[in-house]
Order: C-alpha cells, then structure tokens, then sequence
C-alpha cells in the first residue's frame, strides 16, 4: 500500500534539516533560532501583504463584479 499523495516527502524535510544545521556550523540551538526569526520575518512579509490587498481591494476585482456579489 503505498502512501497518500497529500502526504509530504519527509526526504526534502530532513535535506532540508541537515542543509540548515550545516549553515548553522552544527549549532542546533543556532539553527532554531535562525529558523525562528526568518518565521517570524515571513510572519511579517505575510501581515503587510494582507494590509496591503486590504487596502487597494484584492487585484483583477471590480467594483461591479464585488457589488454583485
């Protein structure tokens, strides 16, 4: 029986973990933290975004096509 397709391959998952503990020199306590704080960034890229579609309307919308729904 083989795997779902929805389910990720956990091979990138650990490529990926053993690429960051090696720009890290090791430092697992390093890693976390770089990973943490380049979350927390993308948490930010993310909110200012969402402000900005907020603002201007969500692109390729209309007003007509916004006032008939």
């Amino acid at each position: 029986m083989t795997a779902p397709p929805s389910l990720p391959d956990n091979s990138r998952y650990e490529r990926a973990c053993d690429q960051a503990i090696a720009m890290c020199d090791g430092n697992l306590r390093s890693t976390i933290k770089a990973l943490i704080m380049a979350n927390e960034y993308l948490e930010t890229e993310i909110e200012e975004l969402q402000a900005a579609i907020t603002a201007r309307g969500a692109p390729g919308v209309t007003q007509a096509a916004s006032d008939a729904a």
